[in-house]
């Protein structure tokens, strides 16, 4: 297959570039390089910087493509509420630039890569797809927004669409920012160097957590599976951790002795969050195969940002 990804040299794209590579497809992949790092990508990967908005290079791009998986976005939730507008251009917007592309040059389906934190605070756990969004965030209403007019455009056009909600991914190589780090490799390098753990809330919150391997895999089905037109699937691990226990397998992997520092006043986001994947293993095939303590493991082995200093 002929492939477009954008967001190619972030972590979950790069991820899915170098699978698809390695399986022999041809890759292509765009990437602005706000956070993304080209290195992380295969040589077999055919990589172009170039913003999302940009709408003459991707209808190059798009020539001859027979899929697109679009990942390209900001995704810090902190982030997002200190600069609605540029998530909004970005993850919105960019997303429009792109089904207006995909529909001018004539591709056949678009697996876009939405996120769990769209359902906010919800009562019955595991959250299904039939779930009322709940946002709580800018980035989660933009993401949200992504997806109504992915749907949309692909029903008035004919493009086939394919929704993946994926939960928390987290894998080596995961984005490590100055500020507002994803928590499992900012716990894992803190531990092993025996530096602070802060835990916002009172840690009881629960969250999902899904190995990148595995997500991946989810990814590669959505692009070829039959009957997924329309769909909105959620990948996840479908088993809550709290961010307690968390700290007790983090711990537990990295032999280290962090000093745990709790933050009551600090929002902690949802009390609970995990995700119902029975639509995933009926329309994908998925069965995620990576425990949470196997996947720090290997997340701490694979990355070497991580390791004690």
């Amino acid at each position: 297959m002929q492939i477009l990804i954008t967001g190619a040299a972030g972590f979950l794209g790069s991820a899915l570039a170098n699978e698809l590579a390695r399986q022999g497809h041809s890759v292509r992949g765009l990437d602005d390089l706000s956070t993304g790092d080209p290195s992380a990508l295969s040589p077999d990967v055919h990589f172009i910087r170039g913003d999302i908005n940009d709408r003459p290079k991707l209808w190059t791009l798009l020539q001859g493509v027979d899929c697109v998986y679009h990942l390209a976005a900001r995704v810090l939730v902190a982030e997002s509420v200190l600069y609605p507008f540029e998530y909004d251009k970005v993850n919105t917007g960019g997303t429009v630039s792109l089904m207006e592309a995909l529909r001018d040059v004539g591709v056949r389906r678009v697996v876009f890569i939405s996120s769990g934190a769209i359902y906010g605070n919800q009562d019955t756990q595991p959250v299904s797809e039939n779930a009322i969004p709940k946002p709580r965030s800018p980035y989660a209403v933009s993401k949200l927004a992504a997806e109504y007019y992915i749907r949309t455009i692909g029903a008035l056009w004919g493009i086939e669409t394919v929704c993946l909600r994926v939960f928390n991914a987290y894998g080596p190589g995961q984005h490590l920012p100055p500020a507002h780090a994803p928590v499992i490799p900012q716990f894992l390098r803190q531990a092993a160097q025996n530096g602070t753990l802060v835990i916002h809330g009172d840690g009881n919150q629960t969250r999902d957590f899904v190995y990148v391997d595995d997500v991946v895999k989810a990814m590669i089905a959505a692009g070829n599976a039959p009957d997924v037109n329309n769909a909105i699937i959620n990948i996840g691990s479908g088993h809550e951790t709290s961010m307690r226990e968390l700290v007790r397998l983090v711990r537990e992997v990295t032999n280290g002795d962090p000093e745990i520092v709790y933050n009551p006043h600090s929002d902690g986001g949802p009390a609970r969050l995990c995700a119902d994947i029975t639509l995933a293993k009926k329309k994908l095939g998925y069965q995620p195969e990576i425990s949470l303590e196997t996947g720090l493991r290997l997340t701490l082995e694979l990355d070497p940002r991580l390791k004690a200093r």
